[in-house]
């Protein structure tokens, strides 16, 4: 037993050492050849090609037009037979109030006028008589038959028949007005509808008791719009208002039809902002834009263009083996949109991630980095501090396995590229990650290496 128990214990002893040796190996080959072949990177090849600047928001979809009918009368509704959907044209009685309130108040007005009418021509005929009283006395005091007291009198009450006549007159005009207001409040019992479209809200139902406009906030009946001419309305950040202008071809993306976008244009860009949180450090400001969307079909006959091509295709062709030549848009719908702002054709392009900023007072351009803020500057410029920072645009590009720096002065930029309007020319091979050591470790006149786990050691196509 003693003598299993040495040779196990042998055995063991020489698999520790066996492995450890294999270890050390291995780590010697990995450092030495990583010592020997430079940093990891990873490459791209600059481009010459058209690059498109883009600014992308979220919205929700909304008619360009949409009415709101609200009853400028209160009482109960008596006749509505729409339904939310359906299609009203100019002019179509939309919802009756009971009538019978306002009708009476019209006859009542209309009683009024009557006996205000009466009360002037009474007034009227004391005033004539007053006046023709007035002009015998004043005959008789010129002959000295009469008192001149007597012809005061008589003067005195023509002149407050003829102040009675004209207020009657007033209350006569009074009394048309309230008629005309009655009889105005009778017509409003009858709502008809302002424009044609397409009931997209419907919020009350027969025999409900609706509130007037006239004083108040009314009730809110229904809403009409127009579902042909659809709209995005999205937030647009501060930053990026800037780069927007009305006209901007723009590509939408409504969630409903992820993979059908539709095409569209800037319509309105608003002066004022929306501020949300305010005084707070998520304080936000966008402003609002309007991008008119092509392309939808709101259950009419009216002709629209599918996305897949440029033709129109009328209401009566639509079939069940195609329902989705028309895509119908609904107020709420959720979207996306990429307004295309700016196009720089045949431009010098890198990958973004190309593009990193160096300080020149750290850097040495001839390969080594001056840890001491720019003390070893061959000709320091001229006022120079070493405190101050001088930010630059670079990339790095591989020259016969070195890094090579280079400054660049960059333009618009797409979702994946910038343009580089000086300093490169196309053709050459610039270091795009790894993203780390592109934004700190890497520095002019490293060994470089393409990374063989990388996009091109895997034998895919180089990342752009």
């Amino acid at each position: 037993m003693a003598t299993d128990k040495k040779i196990t214990t042998k055995r063991l002893l020489i698999g520790l050492g066996g492995a450890l040796i294999i270890l050390i190996v291995v780590l010697a080959i990995l450092g030495g050849g990583g010592n020997e072949e430079g940093i990891a990177v990873e490459t791209s090849t600059v481009e010459v090609r058209t690059v498109t600047q883009t600014v992308t928001a979220s919205g929700k979809v909304r008619p360009e037009v949409e009415v709101k009918i609200s009853s400028d009368v209160s009482g109960e509704i008596v006749f509505l037979e729409l339904e939310e959907g359906d299609r009203v044209e100019q002019g179509q009685l939309l919802v009756q109030i009971q009538p019978d309130f306002y009708a009476a108040q019209r006859e009542q007005a209309e009683a009024s006028l009557l006996q205000a009418q009466a009360d002037a021509a009474r007034a009227q005929a004391e005033m004539i008589r007053a006046e023709e009283d007035r002009d015998r006395k004043t005959m008789l005091a010129e002959r000295g038959v009469i008192a001149q007291q007597e012809l005061e009198t008589a003067e005195t009450q023509y002149d407050v028949a003829k102040a009675s006549y004209e207020s009657a007159q007033f209350r006569v005009r009074s009394q048309r007005a309230s008629l005309n207001q009655a009889a105005d409040q009778l017509r409003k019992t009858s709502i008809y509808a302002p424009m044609g479209g397409t009931v997209s809200q419907l919020n009350v139902e027969p025999g409900e008791r609706v509130v007037g406009t006239s004083q108040m906030n009314g009730t809110e009946i229904l809403r009409i719009a127009e579902l042909q001419d659809m709209e995005l309305e999205v937030d647009i950040n501060e930053n990026d208002i800037v780069n927007v202008a009305i006209g901007d071809s723009a590509r939408i993306e409504v969630d409903a039809y992820p993979q059908e976008p539709f095409r569209g244009v800037v319509t309105q860009i608003a002066n004022s902002a929306r501020v949300s949180g305010a005084g707070t450090q998520e304080e936000v400001t966008n402003f609002p834009v309007k991008i008119k969307i092509s392309g939808n079909y709101d259950g009419a006959t009216t002709p629209v263009q599918t996305a897949s091509a440029e033709q129109s295709i009328p209401a009566e062709d639509m079939s069940e083996t195609s329902p989705r030549s028309y895509r119908t848009l609904r107020p709420g719908m959720s979207g996306t949109v990429d307004i295309f702002t700016e196009t720089v054709p045949n431009t010098v392009v890198v990958p973004i991630q190309a593009v990193t900023v160096r300080d020149f007072n750290k850097v040495d351009l001839d390969g080594d980095d001056d840890e001491e803020g720019g003390e070893e500057r061959e000709e320091p410029t001229p006022g120079f501090n070493p405190m101050d920072e001088d930010l630059r645009r670079v990339v790095f590009l591989m020259n016969e396995g070195e890094a090579a720096m280079v400054e660049v002065e960059t333009g618009i930029a797409d979702d994946t590229h910038i343009s580089v309007t000086s300093g490169l020319s196309g053709g050459e091979t610039v270091i795009v990650g790894p993203f780390r050591t592109l934004r700190t470790e890497l520095g002019p006149g490293d060994a470089v290496r393409v990374d063989e786990e990388g996009p091109e050691g895997r034998g895919g196509p180089p990342r752009s």
